[in-house]
């Protein structure tokens, strides 16, 4: 079933294989008409992505972020929705962020020749192109250099928290970014569970993130199969979270990738998320108006 909503989505800005006016294009022509750009750790590709939404009168571009924490033994993503996306501190924050992937990302090069695997980290710049330089742009080289036969087993071999090449990054916890998204006028969701419920830590992390300020849980996502969904949905109604959905498309050509909107997030879960947007946008008017 195709949803008229997308709140997870890479472009070339992060570690996405389309531009931001391709991925605005593709997403509409696939009946999205409510759609985040949520790129790792950076807001660069949202003024492009705004540009191509002007072409489409019915679409509405949320100006989104996805962010990398970590718990220990595992990594833990943080969504954020209808940012201030020009905010000068945030953006400083950001900057430091990618100073740290980049030096990170040179780091498991230099360990990939170590391991005779190696990759040309000027290729690796090329993939990444205008975007943050990120695990899947290493990924790739290793695929062109037939080192993997695909980006996935580039991650199981090499490059996953438990890989020999791996290295980790500046440290955030999940509640400082649920903090520093909320200081923005964001929303925050947490992304993709499945790995955080296997890993058996997600009941505690919602119940941290919750008191933190997390406003919902990825539940139609991806490649979810029904009982999944219906599982996270339980969780997120138990958590008092509301149930979100993306693809997490950044045309990849992995197998479990879904286009944008090819997902089963019903209208319901996108109206409450709206109408709870809409609220926030009311009390920040409501109170920038008392301060006066």
């Amino acid at each position: 079933m195709a949803s008229k909503g997308d709140f997870h989505t890479h472009s070339t800005f992060s570690d996405g294989r389309l531009t931001p006016s391709e991925l605005v294009d593709l997403a509409y022509k696939n009946g999205v008409r409510i759609h985040a750009l949520t790129d790792h750790d950076t807001v660069d590709g949202l003024p492009e992505a705004f540009r191509a939404a002007e072409r489409y009168a019915d679409l509405t571009l949320i100006p989104g972020i996805e962010m990398s924490t970590d718990v220990p033994g595992n990594e833990v993503h943080i969504l954020g929705h209808f940012i201030d996306w020009k905010d000068a501190g945030f953006l400083k924050k950001l900057t430091r962020l990618q100073e740290s992937r980049l030096g990170r990302a040179e780091k498991m090069v230099a360990k990939l020749a170590e391991l005779n695997k190696p990759v040309s980290w000027e290729r690796v710049l090329e993939i990444a192109g205008e975007g943050v330089v990120g695990r899947p742009h290493i990924a790739l080289a290793l695929v062109e250099n037939g080192h993997v036969e695909s980006t996935n087993r580039a991650f199981d071999l090499y490059l996953s928290r438990t890989g020999p090449a791996y290295v980790g990054r500046e440290r955030l916890d999940p509640e400082d970014v649920v903090d520093l998204i909320d200081g923005v006028g964001g929303l925050t969701t947490l992304a993709h569970p499945r790995e955080l419920r296997a890993a058996g830590s997600l009941d505690d992390l919602l119940r941290r993130l919750k008191d933190a300020g997390l406003i919902a849980m990825e539940v139609y996502y991806q490649d979810y199969r029904p009982d999944e969904v219906e599982t996270f949905r339980q969780l997120a109604e138990r958590f008092d979270l509301l149930p979100l959905g993306g693809s997490d498309y950044h045309a990849l050509g992995r197998p479990e990738e879904r286009e944008p909107g090819n997902i089963p997030l019903p209208d319901s879960a996108i109206n409450d998320y709206l109408a709870v947007a809409r609220d926030r946008d009311s009390l920040s008017r409501a109170r920038l108006a008392q301060a006066k």
